[in-house]
């Protein structure tokens, strides 16, 4: 929606499943864009897959990079309903997220905790980009306060705050803002079918289990960014 912004629209996955194809054919996926604008593509998994600070620092050490995050106990439920609606026959939550619940040992080789673990994936980061270049957006927050987040995402790329209240109406089915219409466009954007789904019912106990699993990574991870997310 920003006049100084270009994106891409679709993951291009290059600096973890195509780094092999080269820099050129990155480079022609991006959107044609004037000197005085900046082109953004977002990949999530980049930021748990541990080649991409060294390949992404080779390319550019300026860079820019911004991660959302949120709850990583939500984050998992919310992982494995998504997994849930394409694979039907999969585990349960509880049977996937511990080797040994009664000892409470967490499985941390499945993805969807794993990822969660923030601090761990950070060091990695903070071992070729410093903070100052990394900018942490609250999922939860985007969601209450949409136009605070993109205000803070606007003032960290050093762009003008042109995305305000205004472009933000509350989409009660789903939950959640949605941008009201683009520029470019006379119609609403919001986030597709796949967000927005209501999170399998999970054993409150096991969801305490986990909190219990994250708070020392949570707790690392908020000391290391200098910013609380109220996770706890």
């Amino acid at each position: 929606v920003h006049p100084d912004v270009r994106a891409l629209g679709t993951e291009p996955h290059f600096f973890d499943r195509n780094y092999d194809r080269g820099l050129e054919w990155y480079r022609s996926l991006m959107p044609r864009t004037l000197d005085s604008q900046i082109t953004v593509e977002k990949t999530p998994s980049y930021f748990v897959t541990k080649e991409a600070p060294r390949r992404i620092f080779n390319m550019s050490r300026d860079t820019k990079l911004i991660v959302v995050v949120r709850n990583p106990v939500t984050r998992a439920i919310s992982d494995y309903t998504q997994t849930l609606s394409k694979k039907p026959d999969i585990p349960t939550f509880e049977g996937l997220s511990f080797r040994n619940r009664s000892l409470g040992l967490v499985d941390t080789s499945w993805n969807a905790i794993r990822i969660g673990m923030y601090a761990v994936h950070l060091e990695t980061w903070l071992q070729y980009f410093p903070l100052s270049q990394i900018h942490f957006v609250s999922g939860e927050k985007l969601i209450t306060d949409p136009a605070g987040e993109m205000g803070k995402v606007q003032d960290f790329l050093g762009i003008k705050r042109v995305i305000t209240d205004k472009h933000f109406y509350f989409n009660k089915t789903k939950g959640f803002p949605c941008l009201k219409k683009s520029e470019s466009s006379g119609l609403p954007r919001c986030l597709g079918k796949s967000k927005g789904r209501t999170h399998v019912q999970i054993d409150p106990e096991v969801i305490e289990q986990l909190r219990d699993f994250y708070r020392p990574y949570n707790i690392k991870f908020y000391e290391t960014v200098g910013q609380d997310f109220r996770w706890e």
